[in-house]
């Protein structure tokens, strides 16, 4: 789960990285109270999970509280890359003498965390990487130490950051793993006009799979930005990401699933571009409640012209699975109104297509190939 920058903050502040929380508002008229509070002169920041607010406008100084109300008024309701601006931060504006980069974040390549920091903050360290690569310092951290006064010396020192930098790296690194984060980023970390440091901005993504360990995670959910779809699937337990096509797709295993989505689209050239809709992932047991929850969700996708069921069958056999599917189109009744392709193989396969055959739903079509499953499921979304 990714944080909003005001999330990250707070986080940060918890664990005593020095940062100011600023007001966070999400109607116009707000912006004089919070602005006034704050000192008058503030900056109005669009709080979404995307990068590169500032270039699309969604970061602007105001020299008044009644200026506050006007830049909110602007930002509010944008849509950056995608995301919608529902809420802005106000924040004092500060005295920045320097500008820093920081992150820790987890190097799967080497199976340990990295830690990347630069003399070159406020842009987008992508551009750095470009312009100076040699301003960039990369530090491995080895999981089994993590970050002590040592490791944090050496940090401050490759990336030549001022003396007394080391307290913020520790913190932040504390931040990084007693909440399960796979990224803790600030850009910029500031040197202010007194020489002390500020995270003036932050960037957390926390990993879902600790999330049992964290119960306060679920205040950071923004529930009325997520896809209706994607957040139905996930209150079902089913490992759903929408995507832009017209196939739906639902497999047995992450790896089946996406292999499932390059030949779709490979298919789908034939047919006018078309693409899947979906990453559904039923995991191991195909009961036919799963089978039907995930039916639900994908035919709850307007975009949806077809769905293509793609298993393989292991520990869960065929029949079963073939079973789960007649079941849930029985559940589902007029619901079920998209044409499905079903392949099959692996345990008990012969069984599993009898029983698809002998309940000849008119929806369902068997295929005994993934490509040419693919090739009709593609070809079915093109002609509804």
């Amino acid at each position: 789960m990714d944080l909003m920058e005001y999330q990250a903050k707070e986080l940060f502040a918890r664990y005593g990285v020095p940062v100011t929380l600023g007001r966070v508002i999400e109607d116009p008229a707000d912006a004089a109270t919070a602005a006034e509070e704050l000192g008058g002169r503030v900056v109005v920041k669009a709080q979404v999970k995307t990068g590169g607010r500032g270039k699309a406008g969604g970061v602007k100084l105001a020299g008044s509280p009644a200026e506050a109300v006007d830049k909110a008024g602007e930002i509010l309701g944008m849509d950056i890359k995608g995301h919608t601006v529902r809420r802005v931060l106000l924040a004092p504006a500060a005295d920045i003498a320097e500008e820093y980069y920081f992150s820790f974040l987890v190097d799967r390549a080497n199976r340990d965390y990295l830690c990347i920091a630069s003399t070159e903050g406020g842009v987008e360290i992508e551009e750095v990487a470009h312009t100076n690569p040699d301003a960039i310092a990369r530090v491995a951290i080895d999981p089994a130490v993590g970050v002590d006064d040592a490791k944090a010396a050496e940090i401050v020192a490759a990336a030549g950051f001022p003396a007394g930098a080391e307290d913020v790296v520790r913190k932040l690194w504390d931040v990084f793993v007693a909440e399960d984060a796979s990224l803790v980023e600030v850009n910029p970390l500031v040197k202010l006009g007194d020489g002390t440091l500020e995270a003036l901005d932050g960037k957390v993504s926390l990993d879902d799979n600790a999330s049992y360990r964290h119960a306060d995670h679920a205040g950071f959910e923004d529930k009325a930005a997520a896809d209706p779809l994607e957040a139905a699937a996930q209150d079902k337990g089913l490992n759903y990401v929408k995507l832009d096509g017209s196939v739906g797709i639902i497999g047995n295993g992450a790896g089946l699933v996406m292999s499932t989505l390059d030949v779709v689209a490979y298919a789908g050239e034939e047919f006018g571009g078309v693409k899947p809709a979906n990453f559904l992932d039923i995991g191991g047991g195909a009961s036919a409640e799963v089978m039907a929850n995930g039916l639900g969700i994908i035919l709850g996708d307007a975009q949806v012209r077809s769905v293509f069921v793609n298993v393989f069958g292991g520990i869960t056999a065929c029949d079963a699975v073939s079973n789960g599917i007649v079941q849930a189109l029985a559940v589902l009744g007029d619901k079920a109104d998209k044409p499905l392709v079903v392949r099959l193989d692996g345990n008990n396969v012969d069984e599993g297509r009898r029983i698809l055959a002998r309940a000849n739903h008119p929806l369902v079509t068997v295929v005994d190939t993934m490509d040419g499953a693919a090739a009709r499921a593609a070809e079915l979304a093109a002609q509804n």
